[in-house]
């Protein structure tokens, strides 16, 4: 008995992405849009873009290291200073080592919905530790202070 179908086209054989005879997928978005970024990176972003709106006013705020962490440590009796979680903090220049202005990521993240309120809470609380640091008020390094 002849067997009019080559074994080849008999059933289904592997899958290849050219199946339509379109060519290979192209990329899935321009190389310019971060596909990867997670939200550690977009809000170390958001952390950024303040410091270098206040560097403009304050070129001194390049000798201060800016860090992003998760969540602040508890005290060695399991509960913050204040019993209010802390949205930032300052550690001061000491022992050769540069001040430092930390704010915490989670806490943020927690009590803002939108990319833009994010960023003006970010913003805020960047004004708020640079303003401790320096012995000044909000008001006087960054006038829009309280605006957003």
């Amino acid at each position: 008995m002849d067997n009019p179908v080559p074994p080849s086209a008999a059933g289904p054989g592997p899958r290849r992405r050219d199946r339509h005879g379109r060519g290979m997928r192209g990329p899935i978005a321009p190389p310019q849009v971060p596909l990867a970024a997670s939200r550690a990176d977009t809000f170390a972003g958001l952390v950024q873009d303040s410091v270098e709106r206040l560097e403009r006013r304050w070129p001194q705020l390049a000798d201060i290291d800016f860090l992003v962490l998760e969540v602040p440590r508890l005290d060695d009796d399991g509960r913050w200073n204040d019993e209010a979680v802390p949205l930032g903090r300052t550690v001061p220049a000491r022992d050769g080592q540069l001040a430092r202005v930390v704010i915490y990521r989670r806490p943020v993240e927690i009590r803002t919905k939108a990319r833009e309120e994010r960023a003006a809470l970010v913003h805020e609380v960047v004004v708020e530790q640079v303003a401790e640091l320096l012995g000044l008020t909000p008001e006087t390094v960054d006038p829009r202070y309280g605006e957003d």
